[in-house]
């Protein structure tokens, strides 16, 4: 494992793989850390606050490293929250370093202004990038997948009923066979770009997978069938297979 060293701990780490592997995985929401270069690591909202989704995508982290170990493949996590500043936005995405969510003010981020804005793009938004770039360029026919989570319910809104979403914008080459496979389990109820779409321009996958042309796809697990290592290894052997045989199904077409 290794990590991109910043001042006060790592923008994000690295899961070793082989030297050559068909997959790549990213999880850009993994932690709800917030460096102490930061508002003083504290963002001024309390702790159950810091463990919602607003955050972080509970589960991910520990989905993604079972899927890993699963397909024999490398990874790249985020190390702080998405509060600080989110991966999965591009850089002159207005809800980049948010202010407001899902109801919640977060004071930590109230008067943050564009300097402090591009402090925090240097130190955690590209470093990050930069290291899922990389990654990509080792393994260069490796297929890209990100693993998110979501919550049931967001204030306000109708519960979700999905168990896992399939998030994807106008390349559906590994998300399209990914679909039909997860479709074909009968306890499984299958969002196809839901909760929300996969067209966001600039973010992970856009910039890693739609942009150079690499087949991908973004999974997202509803967060409270990943609660647990328990529930996150199950669900990391239960995307292996689907994500095996969605790429079988590439290669017969």
């Amino acid at each position: 494992m290794t990590t991109g060293l910043q001042t006060d701990g790592p923008a994000f780490l690295e899961v070793a793989g082989p030297a050559q592997s068909d997959w790549v995985l990213v999880c850009d929401h993994a932690r709800n850390r917030v460096p102490i270069t930061v508002a003083g690591g504290d963002l001024g909202l309390p702790a159950e606050d810091m463990a919602r989704h607003i955050a972080f995508d509970p589960g991910a982290e520990g989905v993604t490293r079972a899927l890993a170990a699963e397909l024999g493949a490398p990874a790249v996590i985020s190390t702080f929250s998405r509060l600080v500043i989110d991966p999965n936005r591009s850089e002159d995405d207005p809800t980049l370093l948010m202010r407001l969510y899902d109801g919640t003010i977060i004071p930590g981020n109230r008067h943050a202004d564009a300097t402090e804005r591009a402090r925090r793009i240097a130190d955690w938004h590209r470093p990050y990038h930069d290291a899922v770039g990389a990654m990509l360029l080792r393994h260069p026919e490796a297929l890209l997948v990100s693993i998110h989570s979501f919550t049931p319910q967001l204030r306000g809104r109708a519960p979700r009923p999905w168990h896992i979403g399939v998030l994807y914008a106008e390349d559906a080459r590994l998300a399209r066979p990914f679909i039909t496979a997860a479709e074909g389990e009968a306890d499984l109820c299958v969002g196809d770009n839901k909760p929300y779409s996969g067209h966001l321009p600039g973010d992970t996958m856009d910039r890693h997978g739609v942009q150079p042309g690499r087949p991908h796809v973004l999974i997202e697990l509803r967060n409270d069938l990943i609660s647990t290592p328990e529930t996150q290894s199950a669900w990391g052997r239960r995307l292996a297979g689907l994500l095996q045989v969605a790429k079988s199904q590439m290669e017969e077409t």
